[in-house]
């Protein structure tokens, strides 16, 4: 049987769902306050800039919160940012007890909050369900503890490896359905990330479109030279594109694709391409948590070399095609199978007709 401090953890991080998508670049947050076996308060962190679950919780508890335990999902702020401390908030509520699921990593809390509750004679425990926190905080953590962003790379292919036929038609490998996770996945990150050979062949909207709406991710296109069509459909003003560029591409070209709205970042090369690891500074300076990488081969190929990808979202399609553009990664990976990037973690999903893997990558040797 779970204990009582499981039960209104599990409560608290179903709470956190609530704002998935919708807080970066803060954490989503659950919290629920207890008193005498009774749920008195709760709440979770809705939108960056608003009150805190935390808030929430002690603003529905009102004085009853006085000898009460607070369960939240990560450690309350010690810092004035958008909103003041969470943890002055909870001190001066009279909460007697305090059940963290995880210390928050962000330089300006890093335990604080839980040294200033404790310091103001607060039982405080940690780690209740510690893994389910960590999990599902995942973007959030690894862009606080590295300052990268977390990347999901999205694949799709036919039984026999095929991502397209041998005249490139690409539409579309998957169903309906796993097409609708997808723009569920979309509408859950900040940003999106293609090369241009995709944008060229397949000329995408990357932008979310699900019944019930959603929120674009920014749209960035890795483009060294330039060669992108001015009429894209990624230039169309449903989201914000940014193009990463070489600093000798066409101040022409530029000029064009700034008139349609676009953001052009010039940045250094690698090999006569774009600097991925440059890429993923700059949008961790601009506060995007999650970013998912969705084509092509060669992009792919080139963030799982450099490590960069957190997880692998791999879409198999009951498709066969016998000959066509078998190569999902490019440049290879691995030329020896005991140097083959293993997924951990796995989970297996049947999404209508089709079979979603995901896994987090092992990297067998680790970039010097």
């Amino acid at each position: 049987m779970p204990s009582t401090d499981e039960t209104f953890m599990r409560l608290a991080l179903s709470l956190a769902l609530m704002g998935e998508g919708q807080t970066s670049p803060n954490p989503i947050v659950g919290a629920v306050l207890v008193k005498d076996h009774r749920i008195i308060g709760f709440g979770a962190h809705l939108q960056a800039g608003k009150p805190h679950a935390e808030v929430h919780a002690l603003r529905m508890a009102g004085e009853e919160a006085q000898g009460s335990t607070l369960y939240v999902t990560l450690e309350p702020c010690a810092h004035y940012g958008k909103t003041p401390p969470c943890a002055d908030a909870v001190i001066q509520s009279g909460v007697k007890r305090v059940v963290v699921a995880v210390e928050d990593p962000f330089s300006e809390v890093s335990g604080r909050g839980i040294a200033r509750m404790r310091a103001a004679g607060l039982q405080v425990d940690v780690g209740c369900l510690a893994q389910e926190a960590e999990q599902q905080n995942a973007s959030f953590l690894y862009y606080a503890r590295t300052g990268l962003p977390f990347v999901t790379l999205k694949l799709a292919a036919t039984l026999d490896g095929m991502i397209a036929t041998d005249s490139g038609d690409s539409k579309y490998v998957t169903g309906n359905e796993a097409r609708t996770w997808v723009h569920q996945l979309r509408d859950q990150v900040d940003a999106i990330v293609v090369g241009v050979k995709t944008v060229i062949t397949d000329n995408p909207q990357l932008t979310v479109r699900l019944p019930e709406g959603g929120k674009n991710p920014v749209r960035v296109i890795l483009d060294t030279h330039l060669s992108m069509p001015s009429d894209s459909n990624v230039l169309s003003p449903e989201a914000t594109t940014m193009v990463f560029c070489g600093f000798e591409a066409s101040e022409l070209a530029e000029q064009n694709l700034v008139h349609r709205g676009a953001q052009v970042i010039r940045i250094q090369t690698v090999d006569g391409m774009v600097n991925i690891v440059a890429v993923m500074k700059h949008l961790a300076t601009l506060g995007y948590l999650h970013v998912l990488v969705e084509g092509g081969a060669s992009v792919a190929g080139s963030f799982l070399s450099q490590q960069l990808v957190n997880e692998v979202w791999m879409f198999h399609a009951p498709k066969l095609l016998g000959e066509g553009r078998s190569a999902i990664l490019f440049p290879v990976v691995a030329k020896k199978m005991q140097d083959a990037i293993l997924l951990k973690d796995v989970t297996h999903k049947e999404i209508g007709g089709d079979w979603l893997t995901i896994g987090k990558p092992f990297y067998p040797v680790e970039l010097l």
